[in-house]
């Protein structure tokens, strides 16, 4: 009977884990190191008054990328392509060139901020991790295969949990913690409107869109649906398996958000250190005041990020490029067969590097990338919503009623706060 039991355990864990794929990697690559100083920036900033958001964002997040998912899964192509089928050449030309300069800038501070983690650990020069870091992403991206690349960044978001872990270390006040998670308070200044912009944009990211959609396309062809023919339309069940994955994967990115303000507020906020500058003077000032194992998980958990963002960034841009041109594509291609794919990956790379060594601050660089995306997301959404609800594009399975006010929430939340960003 104990064994009957074991082995069913056993299966059940198995078949869940099976189960998480795109959606999880992409809420997990959501917290990467722009998402951690833009939180950092608004709990060190504002204190616990905008841990209500992680409740707001969590179900609008969800939404959008399983619209996203779904037009990957029955439409059998990447978003790109869907966008080439319905909108002008120089209006999807423009979308995907913001998004390459704006993932190229997170890149790099994303580049920078996982070495100067690692410097704090080793004592190393950041500067050498800066390239050490972009020489071992880019060989594993153009190296390995697609299911080994999304079954090691299925593993990597286990490291999101440093930051659960920091909160219980550093014993917060729960009672004010709680009241700001369930009575919202609106910014009252322009600087209060762009941290709420930026949070919005990092946490609904332009590249996850494109990510989304292009993995759910390569997940198609690892099963052997390598025709677009054969790519067409989706089960219920293949659809019901993607909310349920993308549903944790956006809860799971949430949760951690909040933990990440929750922690720099109730250590930073509190102490009065409010404007930090680089993702090493955050951990250095949580050490006086939640001491080390907090320190070295805020440290571990930004590298550990990293390493599962930067492929998702300078892939979705070059998905998008590759749809958008006509390229040989897939991180299930080897390089000689899919060169300008892999080249423009190696370019956006190389652009960051170039970027780290021009000594610009890395959290101002990552939280106006965060800021950026803020503005271009709900341009995107819009387009995105279009084609959600296009039936012949959609091959008969277009998005749910529930699903289109979802977005069309998320789309008006994000372009009225970037108006008072902007008006304020």
């Amino acid at each position: 009977m104990v064994w009957r039991l074991k082995r069913s355990l056993g299966w059940f864990k198995s078949r869940l884990w099976d189960s998480l794929g795109p959606g999880l990697i992409s809420g997990a690559a959501d917290d990467d190191p722009s998402g951690i100083a833009t939180y950092s920036v608004a709990g060190a900033q504002f204190g616990t008054s905008l841990l209500w958001t992680a409740l707001i964002t969590w179900p609008l997040m969800s939404a959008v990328q399983m619209m996203c998912a779904r037009i990957g899964m029955v439409s059998g192509r990447g978003l790109t392509a869907a966008f080439r089928h319905k909108f002008p050449r120089p209006i999807v030309m423009a979308a995907i060139s913001a998004l390459l300069i704006a993932n190229t800038i997170n890149v790099g501070a994303d580049l920078l901020g996982m070495a100067d983690a690692a410097e704090m650990l080793t004592t190393v020069s950041s500067h050498l991790w800066v390239i050490v870091f972009a020489i071992g992403i880019s060989w594993a991206t153009i190296r390995l295969r697609y299911h080994q690349i999304a079954r090691t960044l299925k593993w990597l978001a286990l490291v999101l949990f440093a930051y659960v872990f920091s909160a219980f270390v550093i014993h917060p006040d729960w009672s004010a913690a709680f009241h700001d998670t369930f009575v919202p308070s609106m910014p009252h200044d322009r600087e209060g409107w762009e941290t709420l912009v930026a949070i919005l944009g990092t946490t609904i990211s332009p590249y996850l869109f494109f990510w989304q959609a292009a993995q759910e396309v390569e997940e198609e062809k690892a099963a052997g649906r390598n025709t677009l023919g054969k790519r067409k339309g989706a089960t219920r069940n293949e659809i019901r398996t993607r909310k349920f994955d993308v549903g944790i994967g956006t809860f799971f990115s949430n949760l951690v958000m909040y933990f990440i303000i929750l922690v720099t507020a109730s250590t930073l906020h509190r102490n009065g250190f409010t404007n930090i500058q680089t993702s090493k003077e955050a951990a250095m000032a949580l050490l006086p005041l939640a001491g080390r194992m907090a320190t070295t998980l805020y440290t571990v958990g930004i590298i550990g990020v990293g390493l599962l963002a930067i492929p998702t960034l300078t892939g979705s841009a070059a998905y998008a490029f590759a749809e958008f041109l006509g390229w040989r594509q897939g991180l299930d291609k080897r390089l000689k067969q899919a060169r300008s794919f892999y080249l423009m990956i190696l370019a956006s790379t190389v652009a960051a590097v170039i970027m780290d060594f021009a000594n610009i601050s890395p959290v101002k660089a990552l939280y106006w990338t965060a800021v950026i995306n803020g503005v271009l997301a709900p341009f995107l959404l819009v387009g995105i919503l279009i084609i959600a609800a296009d039936y012949k594009l959609m091959n008969g399975q277009p998005s749910s009623r529930l699903g289109k006010s979802v977005v069309a929430i998320a789309t008006s939340a994000m372009f009225l706060t970037a108006l008072a960003m902007f008006m304020v």
